[in-house]
């Protein structure tokens, strides 16, 4: 099925600003590691660009709607021109090296403000759009039933798959000390509540990928075909901090090939949930669980682990098939049978 001409005006604005302005950010972050400088920045920021993208995409071909949530999107496109400006500052002005023994961005606390702020304001502005209009835009909240079952059946398998790991490294007794400290418990339940202060990362990735690409590339490629398509270009939209965050340059093409079998296996999981539920916020806890659940039970409680990571080769035909026969598997159920003309 072809695109129309206004799904292909807004898909370019998309690309130009969710791909176009990682990638230039992506040799500003080359320029950095290079210097040795802080890049904690880079990701943070980001997170943010997809949805940035359809913002942009609607208000520019959509003006005379009436349900379009007109204050909430700009107000989400100027917070993500925010923090590439104070990304952009944390590489250009001066770095202040006093704090700590490495270099320490002055902008890193900063950066760490403007996001709480701006949750603040994006739940405020969210509210204040009314039912229809976020019903309209994919904003809204509904089949929470379903949802929770949704959520809780990834929070399953992630630790499911967290157990084999550990059996499979011969650290099983050390996933069971994790459990067992009540530390453990208050770092994740601390985890969840600050989900609210940092939402408009994890909604800046999905509102973009999956309300608004996923569905796109379902219409051309399938309902399989085209969620596969989008796990490879959500792992290609990584490119940057696989290659200078969460490895080093010498480790990029695996961490890249890693990324493809997150990108791939997890997409597939969280599609599912999102066809299932048709609702965004699914998606969004689920990608704010997978990202932080991996702080609270590495044991560390701190989001350092997820820097500078040792990612070989022979690590990825293993997480290949665990993550495929763990989160992949949904691609057999219903809502991926392709319907009839």
């Amino acid at each position: 099925m072809k695109f129309m001409q206004t799904e292909k005006k807004q898909l370019l604005i998309y690309v130009i600003i969710a791909y176009g302005i990682t990638y230039v950010m992506g040799l500003l972050m080359w320029y950095s590691y290079g210097k040795g400088l802080d890049l904690s920045a880079f990701p943070n920021a980001q997170m943010l660009y997809p949805a940035a993208g359809v913002m942009m995409a609607y208000l520019i071909t959509k003006k005379g709607d009436k349900n379009l949530p007109t204050a909430f999107y700009i107000f989400f496109v100027a917070l993500t021109a925010v923090l590439v400006v104070c990304t952009a500052a944390s590489v250009l002005a001066p770095q202040n090296r006093d704090l700590m023994s490495m270099p320490y961005s002055q902008w890193a606390p900063i950066m760490n403000y403007v996001i709480i702020g701006g949750s603040v304001i994006f739940w405020i502005l969210l509210l204040q759009s009314g039912k229809e209009k976020r019903r309209s835009y994919g904003l809204n909240s509904e089949h929470w039933n379903i949802s929770i079952r949704m959520i809780l059946l990834f929070i399953g398998l992630y630790l499911l798959r967290f157990v084999i790991a550990c059996a499979l490294s011969g650290q099983l007794s050390e996933f069971g000390k994790i459990m067992a400290n009540p530390t453990t418990w208050i770092i994740f339940f601390t985890v969840l509540v600050n989900f609210f202060l940092s939402v408009v990362a994890f909604f800046g990735e999905e509102y973009g990928w999956r309300y608004y690409l996923q569905p796109l590339l379902q219409k051309k490629f399938g309902l399989k075909g085209g969620v596969i398509l989008l796990g490879c270009v959500w792992a290609v939209w990584h490119l940057p901090i696989d290659f200078f965050y969460y490895t080093t340059p010498d480790m990029g093409l695996a961490a890249l090939a890693s990324q493809f079998v997150t990108c791939i296996s997890l997409g597939i999981f969280m599609a599912y949930t999102y066809m299932k539920t048709q609702n965004i916020w699914v998606p969004i806890i689920i990608h704010f669980l997978n990202n932080n659940m991996v702080v609270v039970f590495s044991g560390t409680y701190s989001a350092d682990v997820l820097q500078n990571q040792q990612i070989h080769w022979g690590d990825i035909p293993v997480a290949l098939v665990m993550n495929l026969l763990i989160f992949g598997w949904v691609i057999f159920l219903k809502p991926f049978k392709e319907k009839k003309a």
